[in-house]
């Protein structure tokens, strides 16, 4: 496993969490889902870009250096 193995996989948990609790939100409802609803969102669809940038770099270099 190299950083980026390791990079990747925190990005995609920390993806998962907000997603998570991104549902909790919706399902509580009221003034907790008017209040993190979005914020949810926004965060999960920068921490979802950020995945895509690593593993984007990581195949790169992988490619890279076996030819």
């Amino acid at each position: 496993m190299d950083i980026f193995d390791i990079l990747i996989l925190a990005a995609l948990l920390a993806v998962v969490v907000t997603l998570g609790l991104g549902f909790y939100s919706l399902q509580r409802g009221g003034e907790f889902a008017r209040k993190y609803s979005n914020k949810f969102m926004r965060l999960r669809v920068g921490l979802q870009f950020v995945a895509i940038l690593l593993i984007s770099v990581a195949t790169y270099i992988h490619h890279i250096h076996h030819h």
